[in-house]
């Protein structure tokens, strides 16, 4: 990271701005010039704080031993539940996914876990036959299954941010749920698989959107359907990213069904947050998908007005405090639009790596596709920490 002391000055920064905005010149052609980057820019303000707030520590550093006990994703996404229950010494054995780009990144960080979907296989959950000859085609796979399925049903139905993207007279502004021809039923083929195959262990993830959504009575009907095969489940609970070792407040509702045993007890939070500060102190230059954005003077000059924590109303964009975790990484839509937020101590945007870094992605795990794409999948991810901590929390109560 640039130190504060080797950014330029103020004065010549405004100069520099408003050249570039009175005589339309290109502010990252002028910095190439100056041998500059947007990390020599500066904003004009920056506070200490005190705070009690915990340092980060990577998921290298926590991982387990492995045991012999098997894990299956649905609807994997960029894995990030995987990273969780790797780290937690479980064998990731398979990962099923449908969009494509999303399974080209899985491959390449996993290459020896089997990943059902595009281009080789459908990845539909709604196929249910097919997903399920194909499980059973691996060595581990076998019913009652005696490992872990974990899953989260795409959210945008149960979303309030995705919907509102859209006009007040767009169908969809008000969360369709279950109604959701497309993707409202994806829980109901879940639940149909965790049937089917009977894991000794299941766990739903989705947003807390869908404990709201029609009083809660869709999801009470399907968690009945399990109770009535004989798994006792944990009441559905909203946990904050922040409160288990994540630099990012992110709030994630997870279910968790266990069969013949006794019922889960979520792990307990940790006494102090983590800040984001140590996270954007690391070096990063160098590193795959650190691709910063070329903003514009008229844009800069804004965002260096900001203080810690503070929106640009115009850009919708928020400067982070790094002596807070930071608020949560947003995905956008599957073509892409996420939007990150703006560096602490650099007015610009993050850049996919350090969107990942707020989730807690290994620096060494690669994201494939367009800037855009990758954005999506860092966004949509569950943050590989927190899933750690709910895998540590079920290998202690169930596979010691």
């Amino acid at each position: 990271m640039i130190e504060l002391k080797e950014k330029i000055g103020l004065a010549e920064q405004v100069a520099l701005l408003n050249k570039c905005r009175t005589t339309d010149l290109d502010l990252s052609d002028e910095l190439k010039i100056a041998g500059l980057t947007y990390d020599h820019l500066r904003y004009r303000s920056y506070q200490s704080h005190q705070n009690h707030l915990a340092n980060f520590t990577p998921l290298a550093e926590l991982r387990h031993r492995p045991i012999n006990v098997p894990s299956v994703s649905f609807f994997a996404g960029a894995g990030g539940m995987d990273i969780g229950f790797t780290h937690a010494g479980f064998s990731a054995i398979a990962s099923v996914e449908l969009i494509e780009q999303f399974c080209e990144t899985l491959r390449l960080n996993a290459p020896e876990q089997v990943v059902v979907g595009p281009p080789f296989f459908s990845g539909n959950v709604k196929n249910h036959e097919e997903i399920a000859e194909i499980l059973l085609n691996l060595a581990d796979v076998v019913t009652p299954f005696a490992g872990v399925f974990h899953g989260g049903p795409p959210c945008q139905p149960f979303s309030i941010a995705s919907n509102q993207r859209f006009s007040k007279t767009d169908d969809n502004f008000k969360r369709k749920g279950f109604a959701d021809a497309e993707k409202g039923s994806l829980l109901l083929d879940y639940v149909w698989y965790i049937k089917r195959f009977r894991p000794k262990v299941f766990v739903i993830e989705n947003v807390p959107g869908l404990l709201e959504l029609d009083n809660g009575s869709e999801l009470s009907n399907a968690l009945g359907t399990l109770t009535s095969v004989g798994y006792k489940i944990t009441k559905p609970t909203i946990l904050n990213a922040a409160d288990y070792g994540v630099p990012q407040k992110r709030l994630r509702l997870f279910v968790v069904g266990v069969r013949d045993a006794n019922e889960f007890y979520f792990p307990k939070i940790n006494l102090f947050k983590t800040a984001c500060f140590s996270l954007f102190q690391d070096a990063v230059d160098g590193l795959d998908s650190h691709v910063t954005r070329l903003h514009n003077a008229e844009s800069v000059s804004r965002y260096m007005e900001l203080n810690f924590g503070e929106r640009d109303k115009l850009g919708r964009v928020d400067r982070l405090d790094p002596f807070q975790p930071s608020k949560t990484v947003i995905a956008g839509g599957t073509k892409g639009g996420g939007r990150s937020h703006l560096h602490p101590y650099s007015p610009r945007t993050l850049s996919v790596r350090e969107s990942a870094r707020l989730q807690t992605f290994p620096d060494s795990y690669q994201f494939t596709g367009a800037h855009a794409r990758q954005f999506t999948q860092v966004g949509n991810a569950v943050p590989p920490m927190l899933a750690f901590k709910l895998a540590e929390a079920i290998r202690e109560q169930f596979f010691s």
